[in-house]
């Protein structure tokens, strides 16, 4: 879908604040309430906006331990890793899950409380997964940037 400069502020500010009420979008947009809205429903209706969530401060509810987790698996079949798609969408803890070229297969973005807690997941939930090969985990240090809006 082809978006014009007006359609890409709309969606900059709704990635800022989904919140903003149409009357507060159309005076930064100098548009109508009518046509905020209708703007708002084709983008949703096309697909562009896909959902509306609530983003949640990780340190206020104890998931302020972020680890990258590269997951290798023993083999490359076809049922080996719709298995392992299947089952880590059940994993609470896995926020994010890329199936990703080199070295290992996949890249898991775990969200717990602490090490103890990261560990309690590994023995408990990722290594009793069929098929991994091997594991490797890095531990966030500090987060240099962390947005979910893309700029048009």
């Amino acid at each position: 879908m082809a978006l014009d400069n007006t359609d890409k502020k709309l969606l900059l500010y709704l990635q800022e604040d989904s919140k903003q009420t149409t009357k507060e979008l159309s005076y930064k947009l100098g548009l109508s309430v009518t046509a905020v809205y209708e703007r708002i429903r084709k983008l949703e209706n096309t697909g562009v906006i896909s959902k509306y969530v609530a983003i949640l401060n990780r340190h206020k509810i104890d998931r302020d331990f972020i680890v990258l987790c590269h997951v290798k698996l023993t083999q490359h079949k076809k049922e080996y890793v719709l298995q392992f798609e299947r089952e880590i969408m059940n994993l609470d803890e896995v926020t994010e899950c890329f199936h990703v070229s080199g070295d290992y297969d996949y890249i898991l973005k775990i969200a717990v409380k602490d090490m103890e807690d990261y560990r309690n997941f590994m023995l408990s939930k990722l290594t009793t997964l069929q098929h991994i090969a091997s594991t490797h985990s890095s531990f966030m240090i500090s987060e240099v940037k962390n947005t979910t809006a893309i700029v048009l």
